[in-house]
């Protein structure tokens, strides 16, 4: 059994990563600080399930708020294996509208964590951070190699300067650091700004399907357990490295409402829009430094994910049907 602190435990990714540990018998200390990024009712959902966990223990705390710093400090047990940091502002459109916040949490945040590790001696790091580094100036599948100097939006400028932090500190205090490039994510539970919510709530609500272009836009998507997964194996000792995990399975948007179509029972009303300048064209990921460095196969294909998404959205509809997508 081992002790972790894991931030952002009420996130998509995080309350899943935080479960599979507790049912490994793992003792898991959880800090997220609810914000309004969406509606915070998705994010109490996920902490209603971690809070019927005996070894879960939660602290409402903003990690970008260093003066209060001590908060943590007195939360933690001194014995922590690990930290794996995923709180973050995430989105790409969203991070043009109010930069600052993803300056705080994603870079400021970040360094406070660190800060944690090499304070506390804690060996481990984990960071989340985000394919959209890649840009528009590699070519798909993108490699961990790949140039990420040229962001094209705050959120993957504010990723980028958190991962320079995290490798100065493991250069600097020899903490065993681990940065995950995420790709796109689905499931239950999912961001409500992400496709696959949009369009499976859109869909079944018979509301309009926007589409940013004409639809021939591709994305790899990987289901949520399998990013869960491969966020736990990356726990093991590797020095520093950074690793893409999920984008393996890649389909446009226009076969991605066609197998929704197919799941819901009803006909989408697309609504095509002018591309937007934020967007990129596609997202794939070479993930054989995954499976080489972490062992990591995705197991869930998109057939499976997608009938499961369907399948929660349709259970929790009376709530979930009034989720803001914006």
């Amino acid at each position: 059994m081992s002790n972790y602190l894991l931030t952002g435990a009420a996130g998509f990714i995080g309350h899943r990563v935080v479960e599979f540990l507790l049912q490994h018998g793992d003792q898991v200390f959880g800090i997220d600080n609810l914000n309004n990024a969406y509606d915070v009712r998705l994010k109490n959902y996920r902490l209603e399930k971690l809070q019927k966990y005996k070894g879960f223990t939660f602290l409402e705390f903003d990690i970008a708020e260093k003066d209060n710093l001590t908060s943590i400090y007195e939360f933690i047990p001194k014995n922590i294996s690990a930290v794996i940091n995923l709180a973050a502002w995430a989105g790409v459109r969203k991070s043009l509208k109010d930069p600052w916040v993803y300056v705080d949490t994603n870079i400021t945040g970040t360094l406070n964590m660190l800060e944690l590790c090499r304070q506390r001696n804690i060996p481990k790091f984990v960071l989340a951070s985000s394919s959209s580094l890649y840009g528009e100036s590699s070519q798909p599948p993108f490699k961990e190699t790949d140039d990420t100097n040229h962001p094209l939006q705050p959120y993957a400028a504010s990723k980028l300067g958190a991962e320079a932090m995290a490798y100065a500190y493991h250069h600097l205090f020899d903490i065993d650091i681990t940065v995950l490039r995420y790709f796109t994510v689905y499931g239950p539970a999912g961001r409500p700004d992400m496709a696959m919510f949009r369009f499976c709530k859109w869909i079944s609500e018979g509301d309009p399907v926007t589409i940013f272009g004409d639809g021939e836009q591709s994305r790899g998507f990987t289901y949520l357990d399998d990013i869960a997964h491969g966020t736990i194996l990356s726990l093991k000792p590797l020095g520093f490295e950074v690793i893409n995990l999920g984008g393996h399975e890649v389909i446009t948007l226009n076969q991605l409402i066609q197998m929704l179509e197919e799941r819901v029972g009803k006909k989408a009303k697309v609504i095509h829009q002018p591309l937007h300048a934020a967007d990129v064209q596609t997202n794939q990921a070479d993930i054989s430094k995954a499976v080489d460095l972490l062992c990591w196969h995705p197991e869930i294909n998109l057939e499976q994910g997608i009938t499961c998404l369907v399948a929660w959205y349709n259970e929790e509809r009376s709530w979930v049907r009034e989720i803001d997508t914006e």
